[in-house]
C-alpha cells in the first residue's frame, strides 16, 4: 500500500500544509491502525480514501495524529490531487462522501476548486482571558466551527505567539472546542485581502499550517465585510504560508487552491 505526503494550498514544495494520502482500498482499515497511521505520520491530518462503484466518487475520513475529525480541507484538496495527479483518475469532478456530507472537488487549468458547506456564524462578546492567551485584543469575536477572532491588522495576526495549548479552553457554543482562528485585514496594495492563522491544540494541532475548513467561516464573514463574494487568504503560518481564494454560492463556499506531491512511500505494515 502506498502513500504520498502532498504539500496543500502551496505553488511550491515546503509551504502550504503537508497531508499524508493513503491509496484508496475496498474496505476501511481498522480504526485504530488508522488513527496510528496518523500519529506515524505526524502530519495535520492524513487521508484515508475507499472505493465506490463509480470511479469518480469515494469516501473519505481525516485523522489527525489525535483523533478522526469531522472535516478537513487541505487533506480534501491534497486527496484529490493524489487521485487525479499520481493515480490518473480522469474524472472532471470528484466526489467525496464524507461525515460531513457530500463534498466535491473540480480541476481548474491551475490547481483545484472544492465545494464545502459555510459554517454558523454568531457574533459573541470577547471570552474572558482570550486576548491574554493570544497576546492582543481582539476587536471582534465571531462563534462559527471555530472561535474567530478579529484582529485590527494583518500584522498584528502575523505577531502573534500564544504559549503552547492556550487556547484550549475556548470555543464554548462554537462546534469544535480548544480551536481559534485570528484574522486581521491585509493592507489593499498587497496581493491578499485578509490574513489569518489558525490554532488548534483541541485537535491535537498547537498551529495548523494551512486550514481549509476556517473559510467556511472566514469567507462569509470577510465576504460581508469586504462587500464581494471572492475574498484571497494567506494563512501566516511562520515559515511556510499558504494561499487560498474563496467565493460565496449561496450556502455553500467555492475554496480555490493549489497543491504539489512531495513524497511517495510505500507501507510495510497494512491492515
Amino acid at each position: 500500500m502506498r502513500q504520498w505526503t502532498v504539500d496543500a494550498f502551496a505553488d511550491r514544495p515546503f509551504a502550504g500544509n503537508p497531508a499524508s494520502v493513503v491509496e484508496p482500498v475496498g474496505h476501511w482499515s481498522d480504526d485504530g491502525w488508522m488513527q496510528a497511521l496518523a500519529a506515524e505520520n505526524n502530519h495535520s491530518e492524513t487521508a484515508f480514501l475507499r472505493t465506490t462503484d463509480e470511479p469518480g466518487r469515494f469516501d473519505l475520513r481525516w485523522f489527525t495524529p489525535a483523533k478522526e475529525v469531522p472535516l478537513c480541507g487541505h487533506a480534501t484538496l491534497a486527496a484529490a490531487h493524489v487521485l487525479w495527479r499520481e493515480l490518473g483518475n480522469t474524472a472532471p469532478t470528484l466526489t467525496l462522501d464524507t461525515a460531513s456530507g457530500v463534498l466535491t472537488v473540480r480541476r481548474l487549468s491551475v490547481g483545484y476548486e472544492m465545494d464545502f458547506p459555510v459554517d454558523p456564524l454568531t457574533r459573541v462578546a470577547t471570552p474572558e482571558g482570550l486576548a491574554e492567551a493570544l497576546g492582543a485584543e481582539p476587536i471582534e469575536v465571531w462563534a462559527s466551527r471555530y472561535l474567530i477572532a478579529i484582529m485590527k491588522d494583518a500584522d498584528t495576526v502575523r505577531g502573534l505567539s500564544p504559549r503552547a495549548g492556550a487556547v484550549l479552553r475556548f470555543g464554548h457554543g462554537c462546534l469544535e472546542q480548544g480551536q481559534v482562528v485570528v484574522a486581521g485585514l491585509a493592507v489593499p496594495s498587497e496581493d491578499q485581502d485578509v490574513v489569518d492563522r489558525f490554532f488548534g491544540p483541541g485537535c491535537g494541532i498547537e498551529e495548523d499550517p494551512a486550514t481549509g475548513t476556517a473559510r467556511c467561516g472566514l469567507a462569509p464573514l470577510f465576504a460581508d465585510k469586504l462587500g464581494r463574494d471572492t475574498v484571497r487568504f494567506v494563512q501566516a503560518y511562520p515559515g511556510r504560508g499558504a494561499r487560498f481564494e474563496t467565493e460565496m454560492a449561496g450556502d455553500r463556499v467555492l475554496i480555490r487552491g493549489q497543491a504539489i506531491t512531495v513524497m511517495e512511500g510505500r507501507l510495510r505494515i497494512t491492515t
